[in-house]
């Protein structure tokens, strides 16, 4: 069996206690006034999968996914960057789920300027990851349509209050079933993904293909796969084509987290990725190191270019 990375859980287990439903009075209802600052650069031209990097922000910059480029035309190696992560919390007193950042992914949405700007202005999408916070609350088991679909506005508010491209759905930790709250039902994923590409027509959503949600993607005659841009494989090291209905260009069978998965490794799922003819291929756990040579085992298949790191 293929053993989840358990440092995705820091995010979840070290989340602050404060109220995030108060702090987020200040998003509901508010008209978005975040813009992405000057007109992203057109990126240098690369052709390949589009690559993907999750950052912990916990411990990590997110300007760090703009520090590696290609050596041969010096396009960006990354493509999309992803904030990881928020949570899903859950107000016991109002018995409803909500939007929570801890200090750390609060710290990087309010210096969007220094940690989000820089990477759209290279042409880098950044979109924020929303995981389980251990309450119960999960995208699974809202009560309601309508509970659905105002945490669905709890995050499109975000997005356009931060100046995001975008959400990324993680179904960890949710631990359906504490404080009281429901067993995972087959229409919650369904009406909140619908809700959020209603809301957000133009901007990212994308699937970490993992727990209950993962599994629901069809209700009531409405099936939410081509609702995605992107799903991906959850299993660090491995092989693992994600069972969405989407086409080749949009999946990431390969997973690796950087400098734990081995380079042979990276190197041989960036080869199959190509040579199978998929579109994705997703990295976790850049930090701020020099990675280059792990970077470059992928960019080397993806590109054909070794990856060039500044500081």
């Amino acid at each position: 069996m293929f053993t989840l990375v358990r440092s995705r859980l820091r995010t979840a287990a070290f989340a602050l206690s404060v109220v995030a439903a108060l702090a987020f009075a200040g998003i509901a209802g508010t008209t978005a006034t975040a813009s992405t600052g000057a007109a992203a650069a057109p990126a240098a031209a690369k052709q390949g999968p589009t690559s993907v990097a999750y950052v912990e922000v916990n411990n990590n910059s997110m300007r760090n996914v703009g520090k590696y480029t290609l050596a041969n035309g010096g396009g960006n190696v990354f493509d999309v960057a992803v904030v990881f992560a928020a949570n899903i919390n859950y107000d016991t007193g109002t018995k409803a789920a909500y939007l929570h950042f801890n200090e750390n992914v609060q710290r990087v949405l309010d210096n969007a300027a220094t940690e989000i700007r820089p990477l759209q202005q290279k042409g880098i999408k950044v979109v924020l990851s929303v995981l389980g916070n251990h309450q119960g609350a999960g995208f699974a088991n809202f009560p309601s349509q309508q509970a659905a679909s105002a945490f669905a506005k709890q995050l499109s508010d975000t997005v356009a209050k931060y100046g995001l491209d975008g959400i990324d759905f993680d179904d960890e930790y949710a631990e359906y079933g504490n404080n009281g709250t429901g067993q995972p039902n087959d229409s919650s994923f369904v009406h909140l993904v619908t809700a959020l590409r209603a809301n957000m027509p133009d901007k990212i959503i994308s699937l970490y293909n993992i727990g209950p949600a993962a599994s629901r993607l069809s209700y009531g005659g409405v099936d939410i796969s081509s609702k995605f841009d992107y799903a991906w494989n959850p299993y660090y090291g491995t092989w693992q084509v994600p069972r969405v209905a989407l086409p080749k260009s949009k999946l990431s069978p390969a997973a690796v987290e950087i400098g734990r998965t081995s380079q042979s490794t990276v190197a041989g799922l960036a080869r199959r990725t190509v040579s199978e003819g998929y579109g994705v291929y997703l990295t976790y756990n850049l930090d701020g190191a020099d990675r280059s040579a792990d970077v470059s085992a992928f960019t080397r298949e993806l590109y054909g270019s070794d990856a060039v790191y500044t500081r």
